[in-house]
């Protein structure tokens, strides 16, 4: 199941950019949480804690239980959308969506590969991971904190594809069966001199079977 985490809140009521502004100058962080068939509600944050909170848990999966003021009760949310600023890397505005209890809903799921695999170890291959967040659609309660794979059993050459992996009970992929996870493959310095080779001892043939021509013309 996905992480939690708590964060405190003020309902705020003016909203634009000159509010924005306003709330930065002392240290509040604009936000609004929408969804869950209610009104958009607009909040302020302490800047402070925000950044602490979000730099050690996974934003994407975590649900975040707002604890606002004028609420009686904490709200739960996951983060949709967090802006900075283009250069200072401070924060301008989060969005949150509402989540509700059994209402199934769309999130990325951090996907980490386990093991090495035989086409690694033995065959002296290299494993390539294509996809590193995986995108499922589940109720709040079956969010996955993270999805992790064994790769031990891959050879070289082999892939591995969406439709391979086993999540859990009620958790559905929202990426085509199809997509590669990872691949085994040869080293790329290998693969380059193979080829090397290849047009080497092509442009070898071609000169030979040009001398024995010039040969039969004279």
């Amino acid at each position: 199941m996905a992480n939690e985490a708590t964060l405190k809140a003020e309902a705020r009521v003016g909203t634009g950019k000159g509010v924005a502004r306003k709330l930065r100058a002392v240290g509040k962080l604009p936000a609004v949480v929408y969804g869950g068939g209610t009104d958009v509600l607009h909040l302020s944050l302490d800047t402070h804690d925000a950044e602490l909170l979000f730099h050690r848990i996974s934003v994407d999966n975590t649900i975040i239980d707002i604890e606002v003021d004028s609420e009686k009760e904490p709200i739960p949310t996951l983060v949709r959308d967090i802006q900075t600023h283009p250069w200072k890397a401070s924060l301008l505005h989060v969005d949150f969506l509402r989540i509700q209890k059994g209402v199934a809903i769309e999130v990325d799921i951090p996907l980490h590969l386990t093991g090495i695999p035989t086409g690694v170890s033995v065959e002296g291959g290299v494993i390539e991971q294509i996809v590193h967040d995986l995108s499922v659609r589940c109720i709040p309660s079956k969010i996955p904190e993270s999805i992790q794979v064994d790769v031990t059993e891959l050879a070289l050459g082999d892939v591995m594809h969406v439709s391979d992996l086993t999540l859990g009970e009620g958790v559905e992929a929202m990426m085509a069966p199809g997509q590669t996870i990872c691949m085994v493959s040869q080293p790329r310095a290998e693969v380059v001199a193979e080829t090397t080779g290849d047009e080497e001892g092509k442009e070898s043939a071609e000169g030979a079977e040009g001398v024995e021509g010039g040969d039969d013309a004279s």
